[in-house]
């Protein structure tokens, strides 16, 4: 992945250079996280970033307060240029690691979580008490992730509504509060599951597609910016304002298909 990922940044940068695209003045901008600091086996994408390097994304950010205000995931407004902070999966690190430096910013942030990685206990994903802890702390709000993480649009309507359901209602249920936010495993979703993650109770959810949110992207299939361990702080800015927007062309719109 390095050599490719190279070329993708310069071109990255190069349209930065040419001014394209021009600067947003309305909408949202999702940048998602999975790993800090944790280390993920077998894990060929760099999923999980420093906390030194994650550090300084956020101080990026905090930087430019006032031109990126700081909001909660969810539907873009029309009149603000906001940035969200997620995560996926719902390793220990979202509370060991990445809350502090978040909550010290008054930065909001959501985690989606799989409760198969709770349930199996998986020594890098969250227990159940940590879960507790980290909604309680402040601008933390906690999503689903799909009960066992599997591609939901390879798996029948049955199976779907499953994995949809059951990880709500853990949720739920461990937190006493209710759970209407998700992101889909792996990005894969197409209409057949966004419908199928409405009628489950879901007001909003995420995919893999790169883009800037506007008010009238469909909350159910919100864009959001994968960000990586290679990721200089150069490289968070590129992203951070627009200037890999083109990387969704690489994939169909979920929200089409």
């Amino acid at each position: 992945m390095g050599l490719k990922y190279s070329v993708f940044a310069a071109f990255s940068r190069a349209m930065r250079l040419a001014g394209v695209p021009a600067p947003p003045t309305a909408g949202q901008r999702v940048l998602l996280y999975h790993a800090v600091g944790t280390e993920i086996p077998g894990d060929p994408y760099g999923l999980s970033i420093s906390p030194k390097l994650f550090e300084r994304h956020v101080e990026c950010l905090a930087e430019l307060r006032g031109e990126w205000v700081p909001a909660a995931f969810g539907p873009a407004r029309k009149d603000k240029l906001e940035v969200a902070i997620v995560f996926d999966d719902g390793f220990r690190d979202s509370l060991t690691t990445a809350a502090p430096i978040l909550a010290a910013r008054n930065i909001p942030f959501t985690v989606f979580v799989t409760p198969g990685f709770i349930r199996d206990n998986s020594p890098h994903h969250l227990t159940r008490e940590q879960l507790k802890e980290l909604a309680a702390v402040p601008g933390a709000q906690i999503g689903a992730h799909g009960m066992n993480h599997v591609h939901l649009s390879r798996a029948g309507d049955a199976e779907a509504r499953r994995e949809l359901l059951d990880s709500r209602k853990f949720l739920e249920d461990a937190l006493g509060r209710s759970v209407t936010l998700m992101s889909y495993p792996h990005g894969s979703a197409d209409r057949r599951v966004g419908a199928l993650a409405k009628d489950a109770g879901y007001v909003a959810a995420g995919t893999s597609r790169f883009g800037l949110n506007d008010a009238g992207r469909d909350p159910l299939f919100l864009c959001r910016n994968e960000v990586l361990a290679v990721d200089s702080v150069e490289r968070f800015e590129l992203k951070l304002r627009g200037h890999w927007d083109w990387f969704r062309w690489r994939h169909k719109d979920p929200a089409a298909t």
